[in-house]
């Protein structure tokens, strides 16, 4: 057989594919490697999107919005003081970028109009939190971006 450059370039492509392919191959099966997605209800929540442009909205038209804040190394959520913090319910999410494992949800339960969550249920990084309240028929949303 005689070696030209067609052979030469078809055997350089297949070697380049055969190493690609066991890379693909390796992360795949590799625990190592983190394929996790950013949220498991991903299709449910594109869905939701004009229900939540709607409670952001209602957020940005309050005088006083929700203030999400460090404190030390602890998290400070502060309501508006004009409404009835007795009546504001919803929930807190705390989202992890670099770990889905880390992400968790807490309950609003207020005994005042500020709510501190401490750092102990916390790891240092970067933290997405959003606030989904309701206020007498009324939702709304607030999200801030925060590293501790």
């Amino acid at each position: 057989m005689k070696f030209n450059w067609g052979t030469g370039i078809t055997i350089v492509i297949g070697a380049f594919m055969i190493f690609i392919l066991q890379y693909v191959v390796r992360v795949q099966m590799d625990d190592r490697y983190d394929n996790e997605l950013v949220t498991e209800d991903y299709y449910q929540q594109e869905v939701e999107v004009d229900g939540k442009y709607k409670r952001e909205k209602n957020s940005q038209v309050l005088i006083n919005p929700v203030k999400i804040e460090t404190i030390g190394k602890d998290i400070s959520i502060t309501f508006p003081k004009e409404f009835d913090y007795k009546k504001i319910t919803g929930t807190i999410f705390l989202y992890r970028p670099s770990s889905q494992k880390l992400d968790f949800e807490l309950p609003i339960s207020l005994s005042s109009s500020s709510l501190l969550i401490p750092n102990a249920e916390l790891v240092d990084g970067r933290w997405d939190i959003t606030v989904e309240w309701y206020h007498d028929g009324t939702s709304f949303r607030s999200t801030s971006k925060l590293t501790l």
